[in-house]
């Protein structure tokens, strides 16, 4: 059985790539160099070209931006939120950046099944753990689970980076879930 053949459930017809802005085409361009494919979150959201351009000026700032997390930590943050909500487009997407950027394939299985189980720095755990109860139980969090993130080491920017990759992929995941966004098939096969 194979995934569903569409990119959204939506009937809302991308744009040609000669009516995106001149921005928006110089990123599908470098996607297309980068990984070989336009991402379908992307094109999920080339209807509009302000859309898509503000959808990737905050996703690109939120993950690469300068941060005292590295993009991995991200990305790992990202697939445990993702796990939480049980986001189908993100868990392949976001798993195979984990896949890649750790050169490991048992990682990106276990964040996307159990990331508990996972050999994790104190540091890593100590993040997760927070970005899973800040995805299920955010009205709970308090003083002491932020002490226990400086206790692991994080300052207060590393904090607020956790916070904002976090809080990303929670309406990023409720998108993509309520749309019925569906992963590139080339996601499936990276970092394997």
């Amino acid at each position: 059985m194979s995934q569903p053949d569409h990119i959204t459930a939506l009937q809302l017809p991308p744009l040609a790539t000669a009516d995106l802005d001149a921005d928006n085409q110089a990123y599908f361009a470098k996607c297309e160099e980068k990984i070989g494919f336009i991402p379908n979150v992307l094109r999920a959201y080339s209807f509009d070209n302000t859309k898509l351009r503000n959808f990737i000026a905050f996703c690109d700032e939120i993950m690469l931006g300068d941060s005292g997390l590295s993009k991995l930590e991200r990305e790992m943050i990202a697939v445990v939120v993702s796990a939480a909500n049980r986001c189908y487009y993100c868990l392949i997407a976001h798993g195979a950046a984990v896949r890649k950027l750790s050169k490991d394939p048992v990682l990106g299985e276990l964040m996307i099944t159990n990331y508990r189980v996972a050999d994790l720095s104190q540091r890593q755990r100590a993040m997760l753990d927070f970005a899973e109860q800040m995805t299920t139980a955010s009205h709970e969090i308090d003083a002491a689970d932020r002490q226990r993130l400086r206790d692991a080491g994080l300052s207060e920017r590393d904090i607020w980076d956790v916070v904002a990759v976090a809080g990303f992929f929670n309406m990023s995941n409720r998108m993509a879930s309520a749309l019925d966004m569906m992963p590139n098939l080339e996601y499936h096969s990276l970092g394997r």
